[in-house]
């Protein structure tokens, strides 16, 4: 395994890292939830790379994400929008209008016929519209995160949340539950919810298709449904949608080289 760059994105739930070869492919990965030491969560990272290929030497780090200027072990930092858009580009080779749905943050940026930030929206001040408002809703209702998709899915029919504030949206569902609502069709509708308030920051910058997604959040199957549901487009994924982050970065860091 020959690991030309690294890239490192800390965001507020996880911490992903990224090595690719000469020739931009990731050969490696690896992802983890934030800790309140990240510099010595990277240490960490880098030891577990080190057993793999026994020396790091002469291999460039690039951080980006929300903590990217506590990575003192990072040759410099790039913001996560710039970092998105290269990972995305280069891994689906054109441009459009990018989602990006992280735990605390979500965001939408056009990206031009080479791979540049045209235009931006960004939502890091309120849970609505982020990961954290699904997770939120579905420890109130007892399902695992990682089922809220399919379970949503089989849904029949959908309620309509009016909240799109998580506390507020909390409150809708323990009424709907005491008047006897099923799990499935309140989940459809908090998916819906949360889509809604992304689709009005797509429609904020204009929507250039194709519509391409990332974020760790991406992965749920209701969160694509909805959004092509909602905006009439078909959405296009990269091969990582988590890494794309850390995998901008890494391609940033190969131009070091």
């Amino acid at each position: 395994m020959k690991i030309a760059a690294l890239g490192i994105d800390v965001g507020s739930t996880t911490v992903k890292m990224a090595g690719i070869n000469a020739g931009g492919k990731i050969i490696w990965r690896h992802l983890e939830a934030v800790e309140p030491r990240v510099e010595k969560q990277v240490d960490s990272f880098l030891s577990l790379l080190k057993k793999e290929i026994n020396s790091l030497e002469g291999i460039p780090l690039i951080a980006t994400g929300y903590g990217r200027n506590l990575v003192h072990q990072a040759v410099k930092n790039v913001t996560e929008i710039t970092c998105h858009a290269k990972g995305v580009y280069h891994q689906l080779g054109h441009g459009g209008t990018l989602i990006d749905i992280g735990g605390q943050d979500s965001k939408v940026v056009v990206i031009g016929d080479h791979g540049q930030v045209v235009d931006f929206a960004m939502n890091d001040k309120c849970a609505a519209g982020t990961g954290r408002f699904l997770e939120n809703c579905a420890a109130r209702m007892q399902v695992a995160i990682e089922d809220m998709g399919s379970v949503a899915l089989s849904a029949k029919e959908e309620v309509s949340i009016s909240s799109t504030c998580t506390v507020f949206a909390e409150s809708e569902i323990i009424s709907m539950v005491a008047n006897g609502v099923e799990v499935e069709p309140i989940l459809m509708g908090l998916h819906r919810a949360l889509i809604r308030r992304v689709v009005a920051m797509v429609r904020s910058v204009g929507l250039v298709p194709p519509l391409l997604l990332s974020g760790g959040v991406v992965r749920n199957p209701a969160i694509r449904k909805v959004i092509e549901e909602e905006t009439k487009e078909k959405v296009f994924l990269p091969e990582y949608p988590q890494l794309m982050g850390a995998y901008g970065a890494a391609l940033f860091a190969l131009k070091l080289k």
